[in-house]
């Protein structure tokens, strides 16, 4: 089957491929057959994307973006998606996918065709795959004087994709290519971070293996400070080939390849990946090539180079400041789509569908930090494109930042989530946005990084917060109150990740205003030029845990409502079950 569909005249990359459609609606009957059982099915259909939730009889459905590169006819089949089956919407997530929930088993096959029409694809999405390919969505037009590691990235997920060697591993298995400085990619918490380098004129990457965050984080060991370009996959392919052949299949809990790591020590292990990389070699190994990867779309003609005022809407300028980066290229521009907690609509995904063709390059990309991307806007249709984002309800202002909330689902959908986290970060969204004693603080603190997860696991990535929260229990007398463990000073540095300290546990109720005093703290007590990612980094516990006391406190006069959790009117209880993210 071809790997590109036809559009306008351009080609598309395609990743579905019918068969597996055909080949999951087959397994599918012999599971209700009962010709198999129902931890192969699941084994199974977690492969294809198809994730159970702690509701009965309704399902996640992961649909893959290979490097968050999503065109126009594609925004417009996951509108129909959500729209006929998601409950009118669907998530961003942090590996640059979108997810829908709360779909039956029997609207599976359909929603899978329609996402077959425009080439998207669920394969390996989920279970102990080699998991969707990352890359930085500003890759090509801010790419820090180095080159654009799209192609590169599409390169990989085609070598990976439905080969079964490298997609029945011990566990998920994580790849993502990006710049330095400021690790764009999160490449230091995966198991394979690519960062594009130029020596002497030649293209490569340093690699980072083993990396991960979960209830253990662990920072990637650099492997090789700089891989020529042309052996990309082949190294790719000997990291993988270690983790299947040396990872913990008998405990899921500790069987990520950063175990592996731990157990043998960085010395065996680098030994181990070297010897396998020499014995791809060896093979005969894998050619890059780059022509499997999808031909750039055009960028529109330039045509005037100012923003006609009489076409500014109000709040224009606001929005320009905050969420339109120059790109490389002259005359055009990137533009930062903010969603409130990586939620769209299916109205939404159809208008920036139009929106991509009008204005942009018919492209848009997906980001890890649940937002989405505009490229190659020229100059003078910046005001067109922020009344088209106001008309959608999508021109909020502050992109990426403080306001900017990273969540991951929670305990709306998720087995494992102890708390609504969707819930609390939309509730921080609105106090900092709403809150007009604070506003100098935001404004001051507008670099913070804020993640939230539901439950240790990390899904919403707290460990490399600025400001990270992960969602717990507290009992208080015969009372048990949701609250969230702080995690305080995650973020990036020379040295790759560095994980928050945990500090404090605030009841969910409170955590709002618990973020707003901590804005506070930076602004009284920094250092001159101190940026948030410093201050928090560097600022002692005692001091936080001193601030926050009265926050945390809970006893027999605290009122019931603390002890409920966000958009909740009952009594808060802890419904844990089994995680599929482990199976």
């Amino acid at each position: 089957m071809s790997d590109f569909v036809s559009e306008a005249g351009r080609f598309l990359p395609r990743f579905s491929d019918v068969r597996d459609i055909d080949e999951f609606v087959e397994t599918l009957g012999r599971f209700e057959r009962g010709e198999i059982g129902a931890e192969e099915f699941r084994r199974y259909r977690l492969a294809r994307g198809v994730y159970g939730q702690r509701q009965e009889g309704v399902q996640m459905l992961r649909v893959k973006i290979p490097q968050g590169v999503v065109a126009a006819s594609q925004l417009r089949c996951l509108a129909e998606v959500a729209r006929r089956w998601g409950r009118g919407y669907g998530h961003v997530t942090t590996r640059q996918n979108i997810q829908y929930h709360f779909i039956a088993m029997a609207e599976i096959e359909a929603a899978l065709r329609v996402l077959d029409a425009s080439g998207l694809t669920t394969r390996e999405a989920c279970g102990n795959t080699v998991r969707n390919v990352c890359a930085d969505p500003l890759a090509g037009v801010r790419d820090h004087g180095t080159f654009d590691v799209t192609p590169y990235a599409e390169a990989i997920t085609r070598f990976f994709l439905r080969k079964g060697w490298a997609n029945s591993l011990p566990r998920k298995f994580k790849i993502a290519l990006g710049y330095a400085p400021g690790d764009t990619a999160l490449a230091a918490i995966h198991d394979i971070g690519l960062v594009a380098q130029v020596r002497d004129g030649r293209r490569g990457f340093a690699v980072r293996v083993a990396g991960g965050l979960s209830t253990s984080p662990q920072n990637a060991l650099l492997w090789h400070t700089f891989l020529d370009a042309d052996d990309l996959l082949d190294a790719c392919e000997a990291v993988v080939r270690v983790f299947d052949r040396t990872g913990n299949r008998e405990n899921k809990h500790r069987a990520r390849l950063k175990y592996v790591l731990r157990r043998l020590g960085p010395e065996k292990f680098v030994e181990a990946l070297n010897e396998e990389y020499a014995a791809v070699k060896a093979r005969g190994g894998t050619p890059l090539d780059l022509g499997v990867a999808t031909a750039p779309p055009s960028p529109p003609s330039l045509g005037p180079d100012t923003e006609a005022p009489a076409t500014r809407s109000k709040g224009y300028l606001r929005w320009r400041g905050s969420n339109v980066l120059d790109q490389d290229q002259p005359g055009y521009h990137v533009v930062l789509v903010r969603l409130a907690i990586g939620k769209i609509t299916a109205a939404q995904f159809d208008a920036l569908a139009d929106l991509a063709e009008a204005h942009s390059d018919g492209t848009a990309r997906l980001s890890q930090e649940q937002g989405v991307v505009l490229r190659w806007v020229p100059t003078a249709r910046l005001p067109a494109v922020h009344a088209a984002l106001e008309a959608m309800g999508l021109g909020r202002p502050d992109a990426r930042s403080v306001g900017d909330v990273t969540t991951c689902p929670g305990a709306e959908s998720c087995n494992l989530a102890v708390t609504a986290s969707r819930q609390v970060g939309g509730a921080i969204a609105e106090y900092l946005d709403t809150t007009p004693a604070i506003a100098p603080w935001v404004e001051a603190a507008a670099s913070t990084t804020i993640k939230v997860s539901g439950c240790p696991n990390s899904c919403g990535q707290h460990h490399i917060a600025n400001l990270g929260w992960h969602g717990a229990a507290r009992r208080a007398g015969d009372r048990t109150a949701p609250v969230y463990q702080l995690h305080l000073g995650g973020g990036f540095d020379a040295g790759g990740a560095r994980f928050g300290r945990q500090v404090i546990k605030i009841p969910a109720r409170r955590v709002p205003e618990a973020v707003g005093r901590l804005l506070g703290l930076y602004v009284d007590a920094r250092h001159a030029d101190e940026t948030p990612d410093a201050f928090y980094a560097r600022v002692e516990s005692k001091t936080v845990s001193a601030l926050l006391e009265d926050l945390a406190a809970l006893d027999a006069a605290t009122p019931d409502e603390v002890f409920l959790d966000l958009g909740q009117d009952q009594g808060f209880q802890i419904a844990i079950g089994e995680g599929e993210c482990a199976a």
